[in-house]
């Protein structure tokens, strides 16, 4: 049986615990879902039979249509709590904080690994914290507040990480070690600095550009609708795109990211990470707004710190090829999930509708 616990509630890890030691498999609400999405969550986590393995349980879609729950066994999360404590260098006397909601993966994954011995958790920012566990949003939110003095290791997740960031946080003396990862094939390939490498006890493959991964931390499957997570025996993927050199794994986003723009196929990723390089920029979005005869135009959502948006399109003009280049620009605080992470469909509508700051 799958329980749903609000994410919002007191002693919310005690109730975790309460709920794994009876065998239940443990679903986190999220707070902003209506009655009725919750009512239609419940209803999919029902449909599990009593003698599945399934230990945790996570909601990757579900604002429209049928959710989607992907389950997983509590060994899938259990065989990489080791490597996660030697990244971090935490143990049960320290304190991870996690600034993402507890209905994320990611933070209950952390959630999970206290039970076992795991750093203990601080659902917010906890002062005591030794260690993180956030998207890059929430590592840069820290560092901006000061709110954790005693910060020394952060793992950092959810969304690409720049090196501007990472190299703001080791200047205040903050260990940052990222990670690619998916909710259905957990943790994928990890980054202290040097580049992403395969995580401990995974193998790698690049299947026709397809990210493949052989590992015991996959999940079990999906509750409800399907996903895009896919099998070939021991090896499983979710379409990720991506190069593998010499060991080390360079991320090009989803196939169905991709940018047919007149004759030319625009990587988002690659287009994001050259903007994120500009002075003064904060974070930036690029997608494809859909147009007749042209296929897409590329477009950015670009936040700003303290740039000049005309600079920004002056420079990234001298750094981007004709067809990278965006042709639709707005400029303004970029829409996010709770966990920190781009909301993309968000952003896509706001430019679509002319609502950023400046075109």
């Amino acid at each position: 049986m799958i329980v749903t616990l609000d994410g919002d509630a007191p002693r919310l890890f005690e109730r975790i615990a309460a709920t794994r030691a009876a065998g239940d498999a443990v679903l986190i609400a999220d707070p902003r879902w209506s009655a009725d999405q919750r009512a239609g969550v419940e209803r999919v986590a029902s449909g599990i039979e009593e003698t599945d393995a399934t230990a945790w349980a996570t909601l990757t879609s579900g604002s429209s249509g049928t959710p989607r729950i992907v389950r997983r066994t509590a060994a899938s999360w259990t065989n990489s709590f080791a490597a996660v404590a030697a990244l971090l260098d935490a143990g049960p006397d320290d304190v991870v904080a996690l600034p993402a909601p507890p209905s994320s993966s990611l933070t209950l994954y952390s959630l999970a690994h206290a039970l076992e011995g795991g750093p203990r958790p601080a659902l917010g920012r906890d002062p005591a914290a030794t260690c993180l566990h956030a998207t890059p949003e929430g590592l840069r939110a820290v560092l901006d507040d000061g709110s954790l003095p005693r910060l020394r290791t952060a793992l950092v997740g959810g969304s690409p990480l720049d090196r501007a960031l990472r190299a703001r946080a080791e200047a205040s003396g903050v260990r940052v070690v990222s990670y690619y990862g998916a909710a259905e094939l957990s943790f994928v390939a990890v980054d202290a600095g040097e580049g992403l490498r395969a995580f401990p006890g995974v193998d790698l493959e690049v299947r026709g550009a397809e990210v493949w991964v052989r590992s015991s931390f996959v999940a079990s499957g999906y509750l409800g609708s399907d996903g895009p997570l896919r099998r070939d025996g021991e090896w499983a993927t979710v379409g990720d795109r991506a190069e593998l050199r010499d060991g080390r794994l360079r991320l090009l986003g989803r196939a169905d990211d991709a940018i047919l723009s007149a004759s030319a196929t625009v990587v988002p990723h690659e287009v994001e990470e050259v903007l994120r390089g500009i002075p003064g920029v904060r974070d930036a979005v690029v997608f494809g707004m859909p147009r007749p005869r042209v296929g897409a135009l590329v477009a950015a959502l670009v936040e700003l710190t303290d740039a000049d948006p005309a600079a920004v399109r002056a420079e990234a003009a001298t750094r981007l090829g004709p067809a990278h280049r965006p042709r639709r620009w707005a400029f303004g605080t970029i829409p996010r999930t709770p966990s920190g992470k781009p909301a993309r469909a968000e952003v896509a509508r706001l430019v679509e509708h002319g609502r950023g700051a400046g075109h």
